[in-house]
């Protein structure tokens, strides 16, 4: 076995840093401007500065630092997890789930090759990272924590009151998958007690067995479905299915196996009934606790459905990634024949009358959620990653203009606006949040819409805001953002405590309401990508910056999304125009220093050329 790779560098990785409060504060105070009104600035000040000197924030401040000295990975890692994931009781499935829609693979267009090629990949990755193989993720010559990576495969969230927990189940122990079809669950062994993968020839064999069987059987109620639940009413329902052997020991195949593979009936065709096919599908089909579903249509198209409590979009897009590039470059190991005789196993369940009454319940309840749930794919072909980058400005940055001129034009106004920053330069890091709004970027949208400018001066103002957006999220990277900050100095008000004033001020829940929450994740394999809004007044905006192309999947409670694609289309169009004439001049080469061979240059001589530093988020 060659030397352990994936975790070699977790012990090096410095520790989310505590920022100094003043600058949160001065860095705060900036991000909230462009939101207000020049009498409701001076108070929100006042309040900063009464936080700052009045001796609470202070205090606060002392107790972060020391819970930070005290810890020995991260002092948010656990707040985050519990504030923004495990306590959240609202349905994972539209509130917390995430997916991806995979670029059709023409060499396998049936829906049972599809199915076991995608899980041979999924089970090579697996074994790469179990063998700690892996390569860690990277950011040029910078490691980035691993730890996400640990609750990948075999791995399910298990619902609980007051509060959900992670369970990762022994993967030498489990060596299973859990396959989906008409609410069906069946149990496929897929490593052999030799330790023996089956090769992909023999997965397929096996799904075609269960496509027979379930297909046969027909659609039984769809216990997948209780997972869709209010958290407490799904904890509620476990407890109350955990009393007959029959189903804790169903229960127990499921959650603790590599991954589940649904194999849906339906056929999705356009990126919006993809999309929403992978988002949530019917509610029966899926098992919404595992950390990795695939998902199989039966015109061959597939996705994915990530829970994301404990890990967030890019290790599992990485692994989607490895699979697809993989599949398609015919790098991935098909295997040769083990000769097993593994047979698929059908899980059975007891279902009393409560507990069909609770899927029945559990159906009703998926409908009305879904059906608020508005969803619009753009996608964009005009141009994408590689022309951007040759108007020599930052593709995410431009793309996060786009969307703040898009939103301007609709409603006349800026709002606050959350991007996703990635921390994991720390050990155990997850997100920091980027306000992309700022001064910037408020003067850039207004001159965008002035007869009385040129298409050079404002793709100049543009290039401002694009600078401002991508140096806050230098800082973010680096763990000097706002909001996870302000977030531990909140949670270190004890209780009984009055509330700060930096926290009390209007201007505080306005600025982290997030009309706009966005985030980017970038494959040439994925056409699709999302999640649902933060807000019910607001918009989930994922979007993909691809070579050639742009994707923005929007999602909202009937917000008009086609009027938000108009806009957004619109602005992608005229920003093209406006950044072509405003790129920099080529710098001039300097002239060549001539001095005689025998004569030193002078020590103080002047620099030639500046180091150029390019952010890149």
């Amino acid at each position: 076995m060659s030397e352990p790779r994936t975790f070699r560098f977790q012990s090096q990785l410095p520790k989310l840093p505590v920022p100094e409060l003043d600058e949160t504060c001065d860095r705060y105070l900036t991000t909230v401007k462009p939101f207000l009104s020049e009498q409701d600035f001076e108070r929100t000040k006042l309040a900063v500065e009464e936080f700052k000197k009045g001796g609470v924030g202070q205090e606060l401040q002392k107790r972060l630092v020391e819970r930070a000295q005290k810890s020995e990975t991260s002092w948010l890692i656990d707040w985050w997890n519990e504030w923004a994931y495990m306590g959240y009781r609202d349905p994972v499935v539209i509130n917390v789930s995430y997916f991806f829609v995979f670029r059709d693979d023409k060499r396998r267009k049936q829906p049972a090759a599809r199915a076991a090629s995608l899980v041979t990949g999924a089970l090579l990755f697996r074994d790469s990272l179990l063998k700690e193989e892996l390569e860690p993720d990277m950011v040029r010559t910078t490691p980035l924590c691993m730890q996400q990576y640990k609750y990948m495969f075999n791995n399910c969230r298990i619902p609980q009151i007051p509060s959900d927990i992670t369970r990762n189940s022994d993967p030498k122990e489990n060596q299973h998958i859990v396959v989906m079809r008409k609410n069906q669950f069946y149990s496929l062994t897929v490593i052999d007690k030799d330790g023996s993968q089956l090769s992909t020839d023999e997965i397929e064999e096996q799904l075609l067995k269960i496509y027979e069987q379930a297909d046969k059987i027909g659609k039984v109620p769809a216990v997948g479905a209780l997972t869709s639940e209010h958290r407490d009413v799904w904890t509620n329902i476990r407890d109350e299915m955990l009393k007959s052997p029959l189903n804790a020991a169903s229960l127990e195949a499921i959650e603790s196996a590599i991954l589940v593979l649904c194999l849906d009936d339906t056929k999705p065709v356009t990126h919006d009934e993809a999309s929403r096919a992978c988002w949530h599908g019917d509610g029966r089909n899926r098992f919404y606790d595992k950390s990795l579903e695939f998902i199989v249509f039966d015109n061959g198209k597939a996705g994915f459905l990530g829970e994301h409590s404990m890990m967030d979009a890019t290790p599992t897009s990485r692994l989607c990634d490895f699979i697809l590039e993989g599949l398609d470059n015919g790098t991935i190991n098909h295997g040769t024949r083990t000769g097993a005789s593994i047979e698929p196993v059908r899980l059975e369940f007891e279902l009393t009358d409560s507990l069909l009454q609770a899927i029945d319940t559990a159906q009703t309840n998926f409908a009305a959620l879904i059906a608020k749930e508005d969803l619009r794919v753009v996608a964009f072909d005009g141009y994408g990653k590689n022309l951007i980058k040759k108007l020599q400005v930052s593709p995410d940055a431009y793309t996060q203009m786009a969307m703040q001129l898009a939103y301007y034009r609709m409603y006349g106004h800026c709002v606050p606006t959350y991007e996703s920053g990635m921390t994991k330069k720390f050990l155990c890091g997850r997100t920091e949040t980027c306000r992309s709004v700022t001064m910037e970027s408020v003067d850039w949208v207004k001159a965008m819409d002035d007869p009385a400018l040129s298409p050079k001066e404002k793709g100049e103002l543009g290039r401002k805001a694009v600078g401002a957006q991508s140096a806050y999220m230098a800082k973010c990277i680096d763990g000097r953002g706002v909001d996870r900050h302000l977030l531990g100095l909140k949670l270190s008000v004890l209780p009984g405590e009055p509330v700060p004033s930096l926290f009390a001020d209007p201007a505080y829940a306005y600025s982290t309401h997030w009309y706009l929450s966005t985030s980017q994740i970038t494959s040439e394999y994925f056409e699709g990508y999302g999640w649902g809004q933060v807000v019910s007044d607001g918009y989930g905006i994922a979007y993909m910056v691809p070579n050639n192309k742009l994707y923005f999947n929007i999602v909202s409670l009937h917000l008009r999304n086609d009027q938000l694609e108009h806009y957004l289309r619109e602005a992608l169009m005229e920003m093209r125009e406006v950044f072509e004439a405003s790129i920099p001049p080529p710098k001039p080469k300097p002239a060549p220093v001539s001095a005689p061979v025998s004569a030193p240059v002078a020590a103080s001589a002047p620099e030639l050329a500046a180091p150029t530093v390019v952010i890149t988020p």
